[in-house]
């Protein structure tokens, strides 16, 4: 059985949706080792600042991104148990995007899909696989 590191996620904007906000909810209580830091949106340029103004010495930062890299379920549950940091903070942008400082400053770029989600539909479907990632760690029933 593999741990599940502490995860941070620092996001652009309240989620409006209610019906977004309790599936949120759902799987921050299945994942307590998620933190959830929510930023006032601007425009990427001062978004991107506040991002990387949160970061400490030793954050791993993910960021999402279209263009970024895409994992299965099983190899994302694998690359986040073997991250060297048990500080991984994936950053999701705002409606206009994630600004070219935060891209340049990742770790890693990661795309939950070729297609477009709003961001809020992003959060919700990055805190599912987050719920799926441990559930698959700890050899659970809930992937198959």
């Amino acid at each position: 059985m593999s741990s599940f590191p502490k995860v941070t996620v620092i996001a652009i904007g309240k989620v409006k949706k209610g019906w977004v906000r309790e599936g949120l909810e759902v799987y921050c209580q299945r994942v307590p080792e998620l933190t959830v830091i929510e930023l006032k949106d601007s425009n990427p340029e001062k978004e991107g600042e506040q991002i990387l103004s949160r970061l400490k010495p030793n954050d791993r930062l993910i960021t999402l991104t279209e263009d970024g890299a895409t994992f299965d379920s099983i190899t994302f549950a694998r690359w986040i148990a073997q991250a060297e940091s048990n500080r991984l903070v994936f950053a999701i942008g705002s409606a206009e995007g994630i600004s070219p400082a935060v891209k340049r400053a990742a770790d890693r770029c990661l795309s939950l899909s070729p297609m477009t989600f709003p961001h809020e539909i992003a959060r919700l479907l990055l805190f599912e696989q987050f719920y799926r990632a441990k559930n698959i760690l700890q050899g659970g029933s809930y992937h198959k």
